[in-house]
């Protein structure tokens, strides 16, 4: 008889999780990655915040488990569990309304609602009584979790020898707090922070963990350097042995032509050249650019928070010069307000060429990985970027800068041997980007070579399953 093998238990404690509450790229992860773990032999779980902003749809099929209060502090705070399944994965959502039903994720109360979430999250796991092997926690808003293990609960006879996964998916927002605020909310072991005014989330998580990881590996690599390690650098350099990088995954049914219920017309990656123009000639009609020029014309989009971070002031200064050649322009996204009046303006002076789409919409955006091109990701910095893995899905082909995830998914083209599935510049650089944006045009007018990247691109794998075996491995290796 075969011996029963155990399932590796995985706790999940995130501030985001799509689709119940999402503002980027984190609540993608807990949102893909605990399904991916259940199906390569993994319990995983998911404990989050039950936010008044969460859908009915939800809430409506959510089962009341009871209640528990939990010690903030001077507060004795009640926290409700609710409970519900999706896509295998039980989601436990942990209800206070005087932190969770604010109106937005984030706001001046982060430092008391999230000090709630993570010590209420060791509380539930007890009342569930689900008993982890690894608590797995993300980003500043969990990393106190990592200490409180350390300090309190690895006494708890519950939590002995459960060991704990950290995951950074952006180093620049770390949780900075007054200690006396924190030490007065949470059981932390007080005598260790005497010498500091200040106590960090991030770096707590970093100190604490047993494995930290980030999305990628390039970018595990920068953040041990001055320029990419947003002050942590020293930290990060001295527990270098326990950091590792795993690339995000992708949500292949969601980000899939085939079966895309918000694109113009679906179609196979076997016939995407004709499904790719239907898209484009409908895009041109919605925006107001002459459907006509959509068989021969480059259409070369932007799918982004328009911040600095992203690149766009790279961009910014070279659009005149590129709005000269045979191209169509269309950007989309909400951020800094100087970068969408400057998009505005260029669209307005130049209503033919270039549209400025200042909102988030996730259909049009949908609708922009099957309609574009060429699509730039041309960041500052970028963990691991999630865009240029999703174009590749729809035969858009990425243009990015070579820093972190992009540089990790994104091998620049060939021409010579055929190899690469988009273009890459290195050099933070306007020029660079400029000379690079001339580069895929010039092999976009090459249809042969155009296709061949885009061919390239379909055969890469980016799923979920890759990442969670390596996310699987990970949590085996720690002893």
């Amino acid at each position: 008889m075969n011996k029963r093998v155990l399932k590796t238990k995985v706790a999940m404690v995130s501030a985001e999780v799509d689709p119940f509450a999402k503002t980027g790229g984190l609540g993608d992860v807990v949102g893909s990655l605990p399904a991916a773990l259940n199906k390569v032999h993994c319990n995983s779980i998911v404990i989050m915040p039950l936010y008044g902003s969460i859908s009915k749809s939800y809430k409506d099929i959510m089962k009341n488990l009871g209640y528990i209060y939990i010690d903030l502090g001077w507060r004795h705070q009640y926290c409700g569990i609710f409970t519900l399944k999706r896509q295998g994965v039980t989601y436990y959502f942990l209800d206070n309304e005087f932190y969770f039903d604010r109106g937005a994720i984030y706001d001046e109360m982060d430092l008391e609602k999230f000090s709630f979430l993570s010590l209420a999250a060791f509380e539930v796991l007890k009342y569930i009584k689900f008993k982890p092997n690894i608590i797995h926690i993300h980003d500043w808003h969990t990393g106190v979790m990592a200490a409180l293990l350390h300090d309190y609960y690895h006494y708890d006879e519950f939590f002995k020898d459960t060991k704990c996964v950290y995951t950074i998916h952006n180093l620049a927002y770390q949780g900075v707090f007054n200690k006396f605020d924190v030490l007065d909310l949470l059981p932390l072991n007080r005598s260790k922070y005497d010498n500091t005014n200040t106590i960090n989330y991030m770096a707590l998580g970093i100190i604490y963990a047993d494995r930290v990881t980030t999305v990628s590996m390039s970018y595990a690599n920068e953040i041990l350097s001055q320029s990419y390690g947003e002050g942590l650098q020293n930290l990060l350099n001295h527990e270098s042995n326990k950091l590792s990088g795993i690339l995000n995954g992708i949500n292949e049914k969601i980000y899939n032509p085939s079966n895309d219920k918000l694109i113009y017309q679906k179609y196979e990656k076997s016939n995407y050249i004709a499904g790719k123009l239907i898209n484009k000639r409908c895009l041109f009609k919605d925006i107001g650019f002459n459907e006509d020029e959509a068989n021969d014309t480059i259409l070369i989009g932007v799918i982004s928070r328009l911040v600095s971070q992203k690149g766009l002031d790279l961009l910014l200064p070279i659009m005149e010069s590129l709005l000269t050649k045979k191209i169509k322009f269309v950007v989309l996204g909400t951020g800094n307000k100087n970068i969408e009046e400057s998009f505005k303006n260029i669209a307005a002076n130049h209503s033919d060429k270039f549209k400025a789409l200042i909102k988030f919409d996730n259909a049009t955006a949908h609708k922009l990985y099957a309609a574009c091109d060429l699509l730039l990701v041309p960041s500052l910095f970028e963990p691991c970027g999630l865009t240029q893995m999703i174009a590749l899905e729809y035969g858009t082909i990425p243009l990015v800068r070579e820093c972190g995830g992009l540089k990790d998914s994104i091998v620049p083209f060939n021409e010579y041997t055929n190899v690469g599935n988009g273009f890459s510049f290195k050099n933070y650089d306007s020029n660079d980007l400029y000379n690079t944006i001339l580069y895929a045009i010039s092999i976009y007018e090459r249809k042969d070579k155009w296709n061949n990247i885009i061919s390239n691109g379909f055969e890469c794998d980016f799923s979920w399953t890759s990442s969670a075996l390596k996310y699987k491995e990970l949590y085996e290796s720690i002893k």
